[in-house]
């Protein structure tokens, strides 16, 4: 009796230790799973997301939510300031008016528009840079230092590239619905632009002033909005598309007689003449169009349509310059 008893207290003995054995690695197995489950956790948590973006120099990846940026594309600071994303710094060489906030010491210096300070860009260490047409030919500089993206505007087809440029930035910085909402804003105003012009007979002519001479633009070019997205008939049809205009004089303008005159003053922004496009516009050969003696002589601000331009907020001014023009 007492060897069967010992037996079932063996039996029982070995069993316990058998089942405490499984316990324990069925624990340590949960408790590896854990860990790993919370290492693979972690992991994901500190890769940064990041998106591929097409642009003008090719396609690039930069991360999602960059929280240093710098940007040499005027339009794209306004766009920026309009959908709340602020930036670390940008040329502050010619800044134009509208972006006067930026002259500000919080803000970097990063040379100018055509200059940059390459050294002082390294030396910020940005997650992402900004360029336009104006920087296009040094993208392979910038690229060294940061993720680059060249959002050069497509001046023929001003409207839409400047919403599909805002598009990436709300891409970007997860602020899409808010730049939709806004791209509907300005294609709305643009719209209702063109519903008017559409049904004038008037011409335009658009001239820039630059040290008391003038150039002509048309259709497909850097001002070209006034023709081709906001309606208005071009005085002349044959302009060719440059980027410093076509050479004109005012005898030039005097023939075409037109009915409008938009004026684009680039030496008030760029500080190479005394005398004002004003002066230079009106004298007595223009004196005689339609445009000077119907007071439709339009002096665009050139803050916005030379030095910036392409962002949600510079071309919601222009089109609003247009809209005043005619409305005067």
């Amino acid at each position: 009796m007492k060897t069967k008893m010992f037996k079932r207290v063996v039996i029982a003995s070995a069993l316990a230790l058998v089942l405490a054995a499984c316990g324990d690695e069925k624990k340590a197995t949960t408790e590896t799973s854990s860990t790993t489950n919370q290492t693979t956790e972690t992991t994901q948590q500190a890769a940064p997301k990041t998106v591929t973006i097409k642009h003008g120099s090719g396609e690039t990846v930069v991360p999602l939510k960059p929280e240093k940026v710098i940007s040499f594309d005027l339009g794209a600071v306004d766009t920026l300031e309009k959908i709340d994303v602020d930036i670390i710094g940008l040329p502050k060489a010619n800044l134009p008016s509208y972006l006067s906030s930026y002259k500000a010491d919080k803000y970097g210096d990063f040379g100018s528009l055509k200059e940059p300070n390459f050294e002082a860009i390294h030396a910020a260490k940005p997650d992402v840079i900004i360029i336009a047409a104006r920087q296009a030919a040094l993208y392979d500089q910038f690229a060294e230092i940061a993720p680059t993206l060249n959002l050069s505007l497509d001046e023929k087809n001003y409207v839409e590239s400047t919403a599909n440029n805002a598009r990436v930035m709300g891409k970007i910085f997860d602020k899409e619905a808010q730049v939709e909402a806004e791209i509907k804003a300005l294609e709305d105003k643009v719209a209702s632009v063109y519903e008017q012009t559409s049904n004038m007979p008037d011409t335009a002519l658009i001239l820039l002033v630059n040290d008391g001479k003038i150039s002509a633009y048309g259709s497909g070019s850097r001002f070209g909005i006034i023709h081709d997205a906001l309606g208005f008939k071009s005085a002349d049809k044959s302009i060719q598309v440059s980027t410093h205009g076509q050479t004109a004089s005012f005898e030039y303008v005097m023939d075409l007689n037109p009915d409008y005159i938009f004026v684009v003053d680039r030496s008030a922004v760029v500080g190479n003449s005394e005398t004002s496009a004003k002066q230079v516009v009106e004298n007595d050969l223009v004196k005689n169009t339609n445009a000077y003696k119907n007071n439709k002589i339009i002096y665009l601000d050139p803050n916005v349509w030379y030095l910036s331009g392409g962002g949600l907020k510079s071309t919601t001014q222009m089109v609003d310059d247009v809209q005043n023009a005619i409305n005067k």
